[in-house]
């Protein structure tokens, strides 16, 4: 048995989450009510998300990598609890509703590709137009985009033990499995709502604490 930890990227790793910075700085109003519909759950994650990048003209996808790449700064803590895991032989994947244009570069030299998943988006358009490597297998039927539940399918062994950690509604399935749950953000309220044990954190200094406490 062997310990897996799958970590959500925008607002986890990073201190903001980056899409919504990103519609902020560049998008029209109509971003917002589709942002509350994803938060709410009366709109999908894919559904949502493809019509709030479809807002934004492809012929400015340089200014968007520059703006989020002059931004973006990690949680305080992340590095040294990247080199815990790596340390005590635990498997570390991100796995994020985020997009590939900002979260490879910036994970660069930090987390090897092969390790991280995913959304892709196409700037070849008049506007930008997402498409969805890692959608929801027969097991998900919640339209999640990036469905991380079926990406612990295909990596997590029955015999791992396995360690979510999030910060919205986009981790809230994936806790569901989950053996251990360090939330932060929304996800707390969804795990309190849900009865899920959960531990909060606000940095992985947190998070690191916390498991040298109970042996994890």
């Amino acid at each position: 048995m062997s310990t897996h930890v799958i970590c959500d990227f925008d607002g986890t790793i990073t201190e903001e989450d980056n899409i919504i910075a990103l519609m902020r700085r560049f998008a029209p109003p109509e971003w917002v009510e589709l942002k509350d519909s994803v938060l709410n759950q009366t709109l999908s994650i894919r559904e949502g998300v493809g019509q709030m990048f479809s807002l934004l003209p492809s012929e400015q996808e340089l200014k968007y990598r520059e703006f989020l790449q002059s931004t973006i700064t990690f949680r305080p803590g992340f590095i040294e609890f990247l080199q815990e895991t790596q340390s005590c032989g635990f498997r570390f994947d991100v796995v994020s509703g985020g997009m590939d244009f900002f979260v490879h570069p910036i994970l660069e030299g930090y987390v090897e590709p092969e390790h991280i998943y995913c959304n892709h988006v196409d700037f070849s358009g008049e506007t930008a137009h997402v498409t969805w490597p890692h959608t929801c297998d027969v097991h998900c039927s919640n339209d999640c985009g990036c469905c991380k539940p079926t990406i612990a399918r295909q990596i997590v062994s029955p015999t791992d033990t396995l360690i979510v950690i999030g910060d919205s509604v986009t981790d809230f399935e994936i806790a569901k499995r989950a053996d251990v749950v360090y939330a932060r953000g929304q996800l707390i309220s969804l795990c309190e709502a849900e009865g899920i044990r959960h531990i909060p954190f606000e940095t992985f200094y947190d998070i690191s604490a916390h498991m040298k406490g109970v042996n994890v």
